[in-house]
């Protein structure tokens, strides 16, 4: 068995994902890697350079795009470890990160999962921690009292914007982008809703973890470069759509029925204006 697994959903990111895959060799250390890599049915030639310089991993070349969610969902139904790391292709990990990441998890035996400091490559933090998107929290997001009042544990609630991430401490959801999976926890609560095919299936394997008494870590001891939206950014626009459908999805799922109708319904209101108005504001000045 392996000491741990790794799972890379590609999407036209063959670059990215190279020097994914170069980190992983070089970084490993001692431990025995079992590399496992869903290309979603890339047209930049990822899945034959994988073939060709990357013999080793576990490569599962699809037909057709299916999706964030199910690319990892085949990517886990292939683990044969106690861990699996979840892993955007452009990502890297630096020396030590993967270790740093399982010592985490061993003194912490309800730690469903463990996500590492996220910095960009030119070192900059990435805020990649944020709180359950509660009604609450949506209301101070869209209303711009999150900005307004950054360093306010109430107002900067969402984004966590009151914290340096300087310490470990356990937290409702980070970011997919690189996040360690203990796969009893997995097992218990499920793999990822295919239902939120690119963006809140994280979110609610989060919420689901939480639910079933598991806890979520972040350790500040192992760090993992984030370029940062190398796949969705090709298709900017739609995947700001998407990003609101599975946000007012998430929504129904969690929160209809279990929160107070007015402030549910306020912030369902608010997710939709927003969408609109980022639609418009990509549409006219492209950002």
């Amino acid at each position: 068995m392996a000491d741990l697994a790794v799972c890379i959903v590609n999407w036209n990111t063959r670059d990215h994902l190279r020097r994914c895959l170069e980190a992983l060799r070089d970084h490993a250390g001692s431990l025995e890697l079992q590399i496992i890599v869903v290309d979603n049915a890339s047209s930049d030639g990822s899945a034959d350079m994988v073939r060709t310089e990357f013999p080793g991993v576990d490569l599962v070349a699809s037909d057709e795009n299916t999706g964030y969610a199910r690319g990892n969902n085949q990517a886990l139904e292939r683990v044969e470890a106690d861990f699996a790391l979840l892993l955007n292709p452009d990502t890297i990990v630096t020396d030590g990160a993967l270790q740093a990441l399982l010592d985490c998890a061993e003194p912490h035996p309800k730690a469903g999962g463990v996500a590492p400091k996220l910095v960009y490559p030119d070192g900059r933090l990435q805020r990649s921690c944020r709180s359950f998107p509660t009604p609450d929290v949506v209301i101070y997001e869209v209303l711009g009292l999150s900005r307004l009042f950054r360093r306010n544990r109430r107002f900067g609630k969402y984004k966590m914007t009151w914290w340096d991430y300087a310490d470990e401490r356990t937290v409702d959801q980070p970011m997919a982008s690189a996040f360690l999976l203990r796969m009893a926890a997995v097992r218990e609560v499920g793999v990822f809703d295919e239902k939120f095919p690119i963006f809140f299936n994280d979110v609610d394997l989060c919420k689901r973890l939480w639910g079933a008494g598991w806890e979520i870590w972040f350790t500040p001891t192992a760090t993992v470069l984030h370029a940062h939206g190398a796949s969705t950014s090709q298709v900017r626009q739609r995947m700001i759509a998407e990003s609101h459908r599975s946000f007012l999805r998430f929504y129904r799922k969690h929160y209809l029925g279990r929160v107070n109708p007015v402030a549910y319904w306020a912030a369902v209101g608010l997710l939709n204006v927003s969408r609109v108005l980022r639609l418009v504001a990509v549409s006219i000045f492209g950002r």
